[in-house]
């Protein structure tokens, strides 16, 4: 998979738009991240793996299941955020249907996701003190 047809599956599902976040192609549902890609040229960006890598916003569940099934093609991101489920996908070893089926999992992740419920607090009535 090449980052150009990353870029084109990402951009495949409903209401996605493209944008950039620290120096990264980004895409967002809703509003909210789900993968991001570096941009062109940006080695240091691509975890110095051939051919590049993206990186998916992932459950823990889900980024557990990716990794033992396709160890050469999903691995946790370094440090704090892989301890959040972000992970990035090796570009050069996924193949499409693979890299589709982790996209659309980061997607429902975030597309799916609804604004909380908030609770109207009830004021509470004061009553004169009776003195």
């Amino acid at each position: 998979m090449t980052e150009a047809s990353f870029r084109k599956l990402a951009l495949s599902f409903p209401g996605t738009t493209e944008s950039s976040h620290m120096g990264h192609a980004d895409f967002r549902a809703n509003g909210k991240i789900f993968a991001t890609l570096p941009f062109e040229g940006e080695d240091d960006a691509k975890g110095n793996v051939p051919g590049g890598v993206g990186v998916l916003k992932l459950t823990l569940e889900q980024q557990d299941e990716f990794i033992e099934a396709w160890p050469d093609s999903f691995e946790a991101v370094p440090g704090a955020w892989g301890r959040r489920g972000y992970t990035r996908v090796v570009l050069r070893t996924v193949a499409a249907p693979l890299a589709r089926r982790a996209l659309d999992a980061a997607w429902k992740n975030v597309a799916q996701k609804t604004a909380p419920v908030t609770r109207a607090v009830k004021s509470r009535s004061t009553k004169p003190k009776q003195g």
